[in-house]
């Protein structure tokens, strides 16, 4: 069960207070688990999913440790962090819009 990692910004409280029972809070807004499992993994996505649905606003980051994806990490992206994460040639990218 590899380690999942957890980044949000300008969230509602419910999505702190949610993570913080199921994860550890090492940083504002960084929570971590060592060993969790895929199930739940994916159901605590689908919990950030449906709020972030309603809600509308702010961002979460998701990653974990992942050996069939590119880099050998999972990424799960809700809203519009202040950078693109895009995956190219079995890379992450990070892109930023240029300024005008």
């Amino acid at each position: 069960m590899p380690m999942c990692v957890v980044v949000t910004s300008d969230v509602p409280p419910r999505f702190r207070g949610f993570l913080a029972s199921c994860m550890l809070e090492i940083a504002p807004g960084v929570y971590t688990q060592p060993d969790m499992s895929k199930a739940v993994r994916e159901r605590v996505w689908m919990v950030l999913s449906d709020w972030f649905a309603y809600f509308g606003r702010g961002s979460v980051v998701m990653t974990w440790a992942a050996p069939n994806k590119p880099e050998r990490q999972g990424l799960l992206v809700l809203g519009v962090p202040a950078k693109n994460l895009v995956e190219f040639d079995g890379c992450y990218l990070v892109r930023r819009d240029l300024p005008p």
